[in-house]
């Protein structure tokens, strides 16, 4: 269809769709359900447990470890190919399961469609399946129902429904019966009533225009089903960091077996060289020392409110360069509360909490009792107000319209209790709020005689009133200024509601014989908006000193988005600096582009215009992470690096879209969370730094032992021992390293960076260097001065296992001195580096062990001889820290 039904009167939609006001026939109604198929949303088998199996072993680091584990077999080293099979079975095991839990996206959309609908067929009102709803048919809505399809209405009585799940504002909207332009946005097309949406008060009729997958919800299902889970940045450094690996070590192993060769040794002595160098360049212990890592991050992360559903997501939020944040109930309270009141001559603020808060003129507290134009501005929003409140254990319930709610509690405050108001003043007729209206009004009996009392939009409310309250009793009205005092609160993103009063000379005879009213007095303007979350500003603050820019994207109006910017700290304030979907539709990839990297406020924008965002954000090189709680945020968050859902007011769709959940839906866990996640990449990286410059001393003594014509240094068993137990109960202790001070104020890292920077590399080249040397020198002069090949190979292992315990020191710090960092400060470290020693210690006494590693004791001379050797490690590392320090 050329022109979109919201655009369209609704005689023009009846007679498209070939109904009327006796609804469709049955045979009909079956008929077009054959045809369009049934209302719901199409349900997508998820993968297959084999291919998820399958998918944990396509990480090249698995490749390696795979191909070590056939070498192993065919070497007939049992022991050996048992320990790396069990590596690579943990991380399938763990893997499998992560994503076994993903799957629910989709089919939590399924929980919007309700079992059954009303609608009218043959003339006659009936309750049907609303999977047998079909386009055509009249539907009838109430107070608490939730929309069966999307419906273009025909007839509304002081309809109002809930729509944030889907444009994420918290009021509920007032719907009306006049088509719209077709480019409106959904939250403007109020002939329109949606899917999944929630009808919070009054009652209307509507014709089905779409249903199932036609529907908005069905195009937000669309889109998540095309958005497949996007690899994280930890998972891309991993890979670049496996493929190096693995050069490396298929270099490495052929230098090693040509030279040897070129050099006279046998072909059959330098495969078992080429096979040792092998095991020791393969970090085997790294893929379960990230798990362990990942692990521990998750679990700090819980105790700060923010849960990981899958590992890998641990870190990607610490490697966030742009948060895309929802404003309601993210930034915001998701309710509305009265921020000021304007009376004639006076401007008076709600500072505090709803209810405990106080009214102040200027800095100086307002007294309610020497404001009667305040107290009467009160009065007036408690005695036309549907909305319901209650005290449970001293605190405030509510239920109903949001900006009644906001009315009820702002006179609270002052001490005005709903229910003692109606008592005093009985109700004796109303007028309810309708669209065309704009405005409500309640008679109400006072000692003998009738009171009107009013609230509407301003400009109404105006032309209802002849006087003002001010301090000197009624006055001419000035409308000017009124009209002022409106447009200024608005241009700060509140809503507005004008109030008035006045008692009747003569009361209507009968309650149906009210008329609209007139000649009224006018006492003053409530402005409510939705609050701030406290500490969401400070929040902010903190991101932007990381680094991270915050970006609001929200389907609110723009002054509204704008005044929230405008308090947390988000972009400008100013107009220049907010876009809306209908500024986006068009551009080009490039255009768009250009625009989110210079906008930082959009607003009234649709789920597809999240996503479009989220994808020009990432196309220019960012890493996004994107929160909210709506199923309009659903797309975008299961496009984005990582999607953060709300846990306490979100929905499930959101939650099950995203890769963590805050416990506490606020703003603040988000900064706790990239804290966390930068913390555990830190980690990450002290853990492949351990490893990788271990591996590489090894390796290098090895290729320099064959190009000098010596002996094999160290024989596989020892290299496995030296990887998988004496540095493995190590790696995994630096898992539990505490953070560094400066964490939150670094610049996020490179999204196209390794898991090592270019300075790591040199650590990596400087520490193996030395510790090679090292070795070599100590193998050297073992093997000079007893003659015996295992007891110079005891030497060489037993001080590569002394430089081990020294490195992984060195690891702890990137910046400054290992000496600046109490040794106990992380006592799984300290006790994993004591228990290696012991150990290997160990080892070299026992039978079996000295069987199995071909290993014997050494004497004390050897052991000082050994500390010595080992301590230049930390010699050369302090250097390089001094000379080569990371600038943040």
């Amino acid at each position: 269809m050329s022109t979109p039904w919201h655009a369209l009167e609704a005689d023009d939609v009846v007679g498209r769709l070939g109904t009327d006001g006796h609804g469709l026939s049955h045979d009909e109604a079956a008929a077009r359900l054959e045809r369009h198929g049934p209302n719901q949303l199409e349900e997508v088998a998820p993968p297959s447990a084999l291919l998820v199996l399958l998918g944990q072993f396509r990480s090249p680091l698995i490749f390696i470890l795979l191909l070590a584990f056939v070498v192993t077999v065919l070497l007939d080293e049992l022991l050996d190919a048992a320990v790396i099979a069990a590596v690579l079975l943990l991380n399938a095991v763990i893997g499998f399961t992560q994503e076994r839990k993903a799957e629910g996206a989709v089919r939590a959309l399924m929980q919007l469609v309700v079992p059954h609908a009303r609608v009218v067929r043959d003339g006659r009102d009936h309750e049907v399946d609303s999977r047998d709803l079909v386009p055509g048919d009249v539907v009838l809505l109430e107070s608490g129902v939730r929309v069966p399809a999307d419906i273009r209405l025909l007839s509304v009585n002081a309809l109002q429904v809930d729509e944030s799940l889907l444009t994420g504002e918290s009021a509920s909207v007032t719907k009306a019966l006049g088509p719209v332009e077709a480019a409106a946005p959904i939250g403007d097309r109020r002939c329109m009533a949606f899917t999944g949406s929630t009808v919070t008060a009054g009652r209307g009729s509507g014709v089905a225009v779409a249903t199932g997958g036609d529907t908005e919800l069905g195009v937000i299902a669309g889109l998540m089903r095309g958005e497949s889970v996007v690899e994280s940045p930890l998972q891309r450094r991993m890979d670049s960091f496996a493929k190096v690996v693995g050069v490396a070590v298929g270099a490495a192993a052929a230098v090693a077996f040509a030279s040897g060769v070129l050099l006279g040794e046998s072909v059959e002595e330098m495969f078992m060289v080429a096979v040792a160098l092998a095991v020791a360049a393969i970090p085997e212990g790294l893929p379960i020392a990230v798990t362990i890592t990942l692990a521990v991050g998750v679990r700090r992360m819980a105790r700060r409110h923010a849960i990981l559903r899958r590992l890998p997501a641990v870190e990607t939020l610490g490697s966030t360069t742009v948060i895309g944040s929802d404003k309601t109930g993210t930034l915001t309270e998701n309710r509305m509360a009265v921020t000021d009141i304007w009376t004639p001559g006076h401007r008076f603020a709600l500072v505090g909490d709803a209810v405990d808060g106080e009214f102040v003129e200027g800095d100086e507290p307002a007294a309610i009792a020497d404001a009667p134009a305040l107290h009467l501005t009160l009065l007036t929003g408690i005695l036309t107000n549907e909305a319901d409140l209650r005290w449970v254990d001293d605190e405030p319930a509510t239920t109903g319209d949001p900006t009644e709610v906001a009315l009820l509690l702002a006179g609270a405050t002052a001490g005005l209790d709903a229910g003692d108001a109606g008592r005093a003043y009985p109700l004796f007729a109303e007028i309810p709020f309708e669209p065309a209206r704009r405005y409500s009004a309640t008679l109400r009996e006072r000692h003998g005689r009738v009171e009107v009392f009013a609230k509407g939009a301003p400009e109404r409310i105006v032309d209802m009133c002849d006087e003002m309250l001010s301090d000197d009793g009624a006055v001419p009205l000035d409308r000017s200024a009124v009209e002022e005092a409106a447009a200024s609160l608005a241009s700060r993103g509140r809503r507005v509601l004008a109030f008035a009063h006045r008692g009747l000379a003569e009361a209507p005879q009968d309650p149906e014989d009210v008329v609209e009213p007139e000649g009224l007095v006018l006492v003053g303007l409530q402005a409510m908006i939705d609050p701030p979350r406290p500490g969401a500003r400070e929040s902010v603050a903190a991101c932007q000193e990381a680094g991270i820019r915050v970006v609001m994207i929200t389907g609110d109006h723009a002054d509204t988005a704008r005044a929230i910017a405008h308090q947390l700290g988000i972009g400008d304030g100013t107009a220049a600096s907010v876009a809306t979907g209908a500024d986006l539709a068009g551009l080009s990839p490039d255009d768009l582009r250009g625009r989110v990297r210079a906008t930082s406020v959009f607003a009234r924008v649709s789920p597809e215009d999240k996503l479009r965002i989220v994808r020009a954000l990432q196309a220019d090189g960012e890493v996004v992470a994107v929160t909210g709680d709506g199923v309009n945020d659903a797309p975008a968050l299961k496009a984005a690096e990582i999607g953060v859902a709300m846990g306490e007011q979100g929905t499930d769709v959101a939650r099950q879209a995203a890769e963590m959940v805050l416990a506490d839906d606020d703003f603040v866990s988000i900064v706790a969370a990239v804290e966390e996640g930068r913390i555990t990449f830190d980690n990450i990286r002290k853990v492949t730094f351990f490893l990788v410059s271990t591996g590489a001393a090894v390796v290098a003594g090895i290729v320099a032992a064959v190009w000098l014509g010596w002996p094999l240094v160290m024989l596989p068993t020892q290299l496995l021992w030296l990887n998988l137990v004496t540095n493995g109960v190590q790696d995994v202790a630096l898992a539990f390293e505490p953070g560094e001070p400066d964490v939150l104020r670094r610049p996020p890292r490179r999204p196209g960076g390794g898991v090592l920077d270019r300075i790591m590399w040199e650590r990596v080249v400087v520490t193996g260097l030395v510790m090679a040397t090292g070795m070599l020198v100590m193998f050297r002069w073992a093997l000079d001065g007893s003659g015996s090949l295992e007891q110079a190979q005891t030497v060489a292992l037993t001080t590569m296992v002394v430089f081990q315990a020294l490195q992984v020191g060195n690891a702890r710090w990137e910046t400054e001195s290992v000496f600046v960092r109490s040794p106990i400060s992380n006592p799984f470290l300290f006790v994993a580096t004591a228990l290696a020693l012991a150990l290997h210690v160990a080892a070299l006494h026992l039978g079996p062990t000295q069987f199995v590693l071909g290993v014997e004791p050494i004497g004390l001379d050897a052991w000082v001889r050994i500390v010595a050797v080992a301590s230049t490690v930390v010699v050369a590392m302090e250097l390089h820290k001094l000379l080569r320090r990371p600038r943040r």
